[in-house]
């Protein structure tokens, strides 16, 4: 049977996967199934290519021999791509001749059934690639988080900051999601691929592994480098147009050098890095560039001294554009309430940020996961480009455009809730409940005076027939 439909290959592959769960360290999974998979699709790809693979690395030539031996010729496979694929250097796992190779044998069956060649192939892949991370995610709970935003989440960036061209940076990459929405968002505005750059960086050596196969899977061209953005910056120089990033929050353990130029509004706190992973990203901006960045809650109203002092240094500067309230239970891997900071070097709009309250949007898509559906990020997008176009107007409980003087009187505190104020009272029809008021008070007021004048007209008739 040969697999080909999005639909039917992705469930699948993934319960072929479960042929390997329970022999593989739970942390290794994701590694050994997706490295199959993408070893699977170079193979199929060789043809058309997109990757040179050299005799004997194909896919025929892993499953054919020893079923006893399957691992060695998989490992064999991998390095001899790696090898002829400089690209690939370093990215694909060397880990499979240690594991239970009559499960392995299986899995690599199953695989096979399957077909990436082409452009079609390319596709497909992409989308199967995407719908393991999340299934992996989902699988890992809190681990998850390390290397994958929710999709809603990434899109409603991207919706906002539109990074039609340029340079487009992640300082903490998890396994690139935002570069591939980034490339998904260039290709539906009949963008070309080229036209963006990416740059990016991940500490964590698994999950930078993770980054370069899904931007090879997608055909991005990305300068991928593994380093921790505090101890090394990776990018030294770089003056990015975007910024899109999801960085851990509230982490405790980070490296920190009090003299690090890059704290140019004051020296984060030890026991918490998101003022520095914004401070981080900010320094990474160019003179036009635009950054949105996931962060906790608390960023935007901590009274922790150094972090006050900082938030109220980057208000201060024109720098923060917009805040977004997000809705809770966005991400399987955290209960942190979590908010969107927008940072803007050339904003449009001087002196203001827009403050929106999302926080009542999505939709349950199970007992414990939300979505921001594609008419909720449409509408917060849509409030922002309306605001960065001077066409905006408030909706009270929605959007509110705040001043720099109202926010310094309300001590720097950015919580969105605390500008937009009350939503409208509506009723079941959507009609505001002080217009139905106004509007039967109208009606009723009417109908009282027509009701005075036929009182007299038939007065009128009475006395004229009693006369």
């Amino acid at each position: 049977m040969i697999l080909s439909m999005t639909a039917e290959l992705t469930e699948v592959l993934w319960k072929a996967a479960g042929k390997l769960r329970g022999s593989v360290d739970a942390a290794q999974y994701k590694d050994f199934v997706l490295g199959l998979v993408f070893l699977k699709y170079v193979s199929d790809s060789a043809d058309s290519g997109a990757f040179r693979v050299p005799d004997g690395a194909r896919w025929a030539d892993v499953a054919a021999g020893d079923p006893d031996a399957v691992g060695v010729r998989v490992d064999a496979a991998m390095d001899a791509v790696m090898r002829a694929n400089p690209s690939l250097g370093g990215v694909l796992p060397l880990i499979f001749r240690d594991v239970d190779q009559r499960r392995l044998g299986e899995l690599v069956a199953l695989i096979g059934a399957a077909r990436f060649g082409g452009r079609t192939g390319r596709d497909i892949l992409g989308e199967v690639y995407e719908y393991f991370l999340e299934k992996f995610a989902r699988a890992e709970g809190k681990r998850g988080g390390e290397f994958y935003t929710p999709p809603s989440v990434v899109k409603l960036l991207v919706e906002i900051l539109r990074p039609f061209k340029g340079r487009v940076y992640d300082p903490c990459c998890g396994s690139g999601g935002m570069f591939v929405q980034a490339e998904k968002f260039v290709r539906s505005h009949r963008g070309r691929l080229d036209d963006i750059a990416v740059h990016g960086q991940e500490a964590n050596e698994r999950t930078w592994r993770l980054a370069r196969m899904n931007l090879a899977v997608h055909e991005i061209a990305g300068d991928i480098r593994r380093a921790d953005a505090f101890h090394a910056d990776a990018h030294p120089g770089l003056e990015a147009d975007f910024v899109l990033a999801n960085p851990p929050f509230n982490m405790a353990d980070w490296y920190r050098d009090p003299a690090d130029p890059r704290w140019s509004f004051g020296v984060p706190p030890a026991g918490n890095a998101n003022f520095a992973w914004m401070q981080h990203i900010v320094a990474k901006l160019g003179p036009r560039g635009a950054a949105g960045v996931v962060m906790a809650n608390g960023s935007m109203s901590s009274r922790q001294s150094a972090e006050r002092r900082i938030r109220a240094a980057m208000v201060d500067a024109d720098l923060v554009s917009c805040m977004v309230a997000l809705p809770g239970q966005l991400f399987r891997s955290t209960q942190i309430p979590a908010c969107l900071w927008f940072f803007d070097r050339d904003k449009r709009v001087r002196d203001e940020v827009l403050f929106i309250d999302a926080r009542g949007m999505g939709t349950m898509v199970d007992r414990t996961e939300r979505v921001l559906t594609d008419a909720d990020i449409a509408r917060i997008a849509g409030a922002y480009h309306s605001w960065r176009d001077r066409s905006h107007s408030d909706v009270p409980g929605f959007c509110h455009s705040a001043g720099l003087d109202e926010i310094r009187a309300n001590d720097h505190v950015l919580t969105p809730g605390r500008y937009v104020g009350a939503a409208v009272p509506r009723t079941a029809d959507g009609e505001p409940v002080a217009d139905r008021i106004e509007r039967l008070t109208k009606e009723l007021f009417a109908q009282l005076d027509e009701s005075e004048r036929l009182d007299q007209v038939v007065r009128d008739e009475l006395r004229r027939l009693n006369g």
